[in-house]
């Protein structure tokens, strides 16, 4: 005689349903081209970035980081696809949680995959939900990707400014007096 005992949970009270993250990437170009994607929130972002890379047809094998951002998508701090501090330092996507880098909706990352073409992406969560799934799928598709990436242009004028009103202040140290290196005696020193 086989007897089978089947375990039953049963919460009382409380859901035990994992909530899910509608994150939506749009690619900086000039044609609109967005995935909207649906992921656990306990999931990795080196799982958002394979998943975000095969959203827009690429495979997912070039180095990439992700970037905090504030509501003016200004660029913050770098979440690297690998860590280049000591082994168990620093932050890499592996162990970055979703949950814990973006807890609550609105919340921005900048996305740059593949940095010798600098395919660039503005990540939002859009909505928390408690929607199940059983495996991250892409929810909407607006868009066709560009055979190359964008080309950017890098400027920071205010760099420039902050530069020469960091060494104005070397002209009154006398700086200002000295022409060639034959000037220098340097017997006196």
């Amino acid at each position: 005689m086989v007897v089978r005992i089947a375990k039953i949970r049963i919460f009382v009270g409380t859901k035990n349903q994992e909530i899910m993250y509608k994150v939506r990437a749009i690619l900086d170009t000039k044609e609109d081209v967005l995935r909207t994607l649906l992921i656990d929130e306990n999931k990795s972002l080196e799982h958002l970035h394979t998943e975000i890379a095969k959203a827009f047809g690429f495979d997912g094998q070039e180095m990439a980081s992700f970037y905090t951002a504030d509501n003016e998508w200004n660029q913050g701090e770098e979440i690297p696809l690998f860590s280049m501090a000591e082994a168990g330092e620093g932050i890499s996507m592996a162990n970055a949680i979703l949950k814990h880098t973006l807890p609550q909706t609105h919340d921005k990352l900048i996305y740059v995959y593949d940095f010798f073409n600098m395919w660039t992406f503005y990540v939002e969560v859009i909505e928390i939900s408690d929607e199940q799934i059983t495996e991250p799928k892409v929810i909407l598709s607006f868009g066709t990707v560009p055979d190359e990436a964008p080309e950017k242009n890098f400027e920071n004028t205010s760099l420039s400014d902050d530069f020469d009103d960091e060494f104005d202040d070397f002209n009154d140290d006398g700086f200002d007096e000295f022409d060639s290196l034959d000037d220098l005696d340097l017997d006196s020193i």
